[in-house]
């Protein structure tokens, strides 16, 4: 069952352009570094060929859906790109809005989202396009870097 609930073997569901719209209304994206061309949501993307994790994401507003799948022998696992993400967030003309699971009880999510990213659970369960149910576990809005919080004076 936890095999069913954590990965359906394919690594490259298309988001929702539903969802995309309304993050793409706020952020304007500028590249999606884990694409194909037929899922694409920017002009400038990067492939499983280009290997996003070797690009530069730098001066771009980027949306990331990144694979789901841990991390194994050919396959460097989700943590590597929300490492990627973090780590070129970094560039003070970089932001990286990522959807994932929303995992709060892994190393990547305490080591590199909750202290450097905003984060926005979304309710309900995302339905990928192509898929014939919604996914079998919640998602979240990941956005790098974390906003500044406004000081109050009280």
């Amino acid at each position: 069952m936890n095999s069913i609930m954590l990965s359906t073997g394919k690594d490259d569901w298309e988001t929702p352009q539903d969802l995309f719209d309304r993050l793409n209304r706020k952020y304007q994206f500028t590249l999606d570094p884990c694409a194909t061309p037929q899922n694409t949501k920017c002009q400038k993307y990067f492939t499983i060929q280009d290997d996003g994790l070797l690009q530069n994401w730098k001066g771009h507003t980027v949306f990331c859906n990144p694979p789901y799948s841990k991390r194994s022998k050919d396959n460097p696992g989700q943590e590597a790109w929300i490492q990627k993400a973090y780590e070129e967030s970094r560039d003070p003309n970089t932001t990286v809005v990522m959807l994932l699971p929303a995992r709060t009880d892994t190393k990547a999510f305490h080591k590199y989202i909750l202290p450097y990213a905003d984060i926005e659970f979304l309710p309900g369960r995302v339905k990928f396009v192509g898929a014939k149910h919604n996914a079998p576990f919640p998602c979240m809005i990941a956005k790098f870097p974390k906003s500044p919080k406004e000081e109050t004076n009280g």
